[in-house]
């Protein structure tokens, strides 16, 4: 009778703790997607006008959207949408920024997915 309340407790603990890391890796995913910023400092580094940095704002914030979409979407499915994303992203900054501003946004841009480890 103790060993199989001792099997059990281990087969329990060894579960919650199996449970535990997947919780855990979808929580370290979602914030790996989250791509809000400052949009001060957005504007700052880029050298945005006001007009501008309205726009960028607006444009941005789809695409925080676009990506916690993808953060939630099936495996299979998320790196397309996440590519389709950054491109509907890169389009409408392309209108608003100039070209060395659009530059600057690239390397931010790149950066940001490179550190989090959404490029493979």
């Amino acid at each position: 009778m103790k060993r199989l309340f001792l099997t059990v407790v281990a087969v329990l603990s060894m579960t919650m703790t199996f449970a535990e890391n997947e919780k855990l890796n979808s929580v370290e995913n979602a914030s790996a997607y989250n791509m809000a910023v400052n949009y001060d400092r957005l504007a700052d580094c880029l050298g945005l006008s006001i007009d501008q940095a309205e726009a960028v704002q607006d444009i941005h914030t789809s695409f925080c959207a676009d990506m916690m979409n993808a953060a939630g979407a099936n495996a299979d499915e998320r790196e397309s949408m996440v590519k389709k994303a950054v491109e509907k992203d890169l389009k409408y900054m392309r209108y608003v920024l100039t070209q060395d501003q659009y530059r600057k946004y690239l390397m931010l841009l790149n950066a940001t997915f490179n550190n989090r480890g959404l490029i493979k």
